[in-house]
């Protein structure tokens, strides 16, 4: 749940003027050398916009989000990049094949503003991918590996990219709705910035989300279909929460403004839970109903028991000052708590935490904490 991200964006600022790479890319090759389900997806892929009538498919966006984590902070450059099969078909039920959703990559046009060679205004329209092999000996197909090159237009969009939205693979892969992993994207690229918010109008809705024009034109069946579905996924498997104000002129529903807010250390243990859990089921812990065992003519409820995979040395959050030997955590709160005194947003949290904070320990420790920090200063502001 971007856990270390605090401590990679120090280590970033200090080699900025080392590297001839955008800010994403530094983050990438940072997250990645660490290891874990977080990584840095660019700002510039995440903003870019699809041609009109177009837009990637669910697996498809997930196989390119797995491709950007694999490629790292080597994606700008020129030259093949390799993922196993295995690892794709983790996260994809169903039949679908993975020649689809490669065949889908290469096929779907993005456009960005540019220049003509005369200096005017004009609109590039490029693919993605370039080129890609994939092994097809083996058990039909689906064992082995791929292999793929970004296109010269897309490695230049990477390299200079100075925003980047920290992921995390579980919940990328744990979305349902293509419309929520696109919001999330989109919330997550912008939750540290002074004001966390995407405001459009319904045309730039629908080229943000990939919405076909000619689906949902009624704005009540958009609502229903694509916004109070993709906030029921983002408000479980995301670190953060989205709300939404609907700017109307006259009866009419003219642009949309999005808020997105960092969880509190509880939601973000729950959070964490949530992607340990398997996706069977998601749905009803999502809506509040449970699971019944039927016990001689009564029934007792129950819900999904998690089983701890913490280990007894994983570290609990300390009782005294964090200044001393504990950089990790004040990285994180040096970074995600606004400027305040990280001793001071300790206090509040053992207090926010109480009792419970005894039996926090290892990634859900740090993913709280963080948490926290975030709500301190997204309710305080600066000091």
């Amino acid at each position: 749940m971007e856990t270390e991200a605090g401590q990679i964006a120090e280590t970033v600022e200090e080699t900025a003027e080392e590297a001839p790479l955008g800010r994403a890319m530094r983050v990438a090759a940072a997250l990645k050398a660490k290891g874990g389900d977080e990584f840095a997806k660019p700002g510039s892929i995440i903003e870019i916009k699809f041609v009109k009538g177009e837009s990637l498919s669910l697996t498809a966006s997930r196989l390119l989000a797995l491709m950007i984590l694999t490629a790292g902070g080597d994606a700008w450059e020129d030259k093949p990049h390799r993922i196993r099969k295995a690892d794709i078909r983790r996260g994809h039920k169903g039949n679908e094949r993975i020649t689809d959703m490669l065949q889908e990559l290469h096929r779907t046009l993005f456009a960005v503003d540019d220049r003509s060679w005369r200096g005017k205004k004009a609109t590039l329209l490029f693919s993605l991918i370039s080129r890609s092999r994939e092994e097809t000996e083996e058990d039909g197909g689906e064992t082995g590996w791929i292999e793929w090159e970004f296109t010269p237009d897309a490695r230049k969009l990477i390299q200079a990219s100075e925003t980047y939205a920290v992921l995390n693979r579980q919940a990328v892969l744990g979305f349902r709705s293509n419309y929520a992993l696109k919001l999330y994207e989109l919330g997550a690229l912008r939750l540290h910035r002074r004001q966390a918010t995407w405001k459009g109008d319904m045309q730039a809705l629908r080229a943000a989300l990939g919405i076909p024009p000619e689906v949902y034109t009624d704005f009540a069946q958009l609502r229903r279909k694509v916004l109070e579905k993709a906030k029921a996924e983002i408000d479980q498997l995301a670190h953060f929460r989205v709300e939404w104000r609907e700017i109307r002129r006259g009866r009419t529903v003219a642009e949309l403004e999005f808020r997105f807010e960092p969880k509190g250390a509880p939601e973000v243990i729950e959070t964490v839970d949530e992607l340990d859990r398997h996706s069977s089921g998601r749905q009803a812990r999502r809506e509040g109903t449970v699971e019944t065992v039927a016990v001689g003519q009564g029934a007792i409820r129950v819900r999904p028991k998690v089983i701890a995979n913490g280990k007894p040395e994983e570290k609990s959050f300390p009782t005294g000052s964090l200044r001393f030997g504990h950089d990790d955590l004040v990285s994180i709160g040096r970074q995600h708590g606004g400027g305040w005194d990280v001793d001071l947003i300790a206090d509040g949290f053992r207090g926010h935490m109480g009792d419970r904070l005894e039996k926090l320990r290892g990634v859900k420790m740090v993913a709280a904490w963080k948490g926290f920090c975030e709500g301190w200063f997204n309710r305080r502001g600066r000091p």
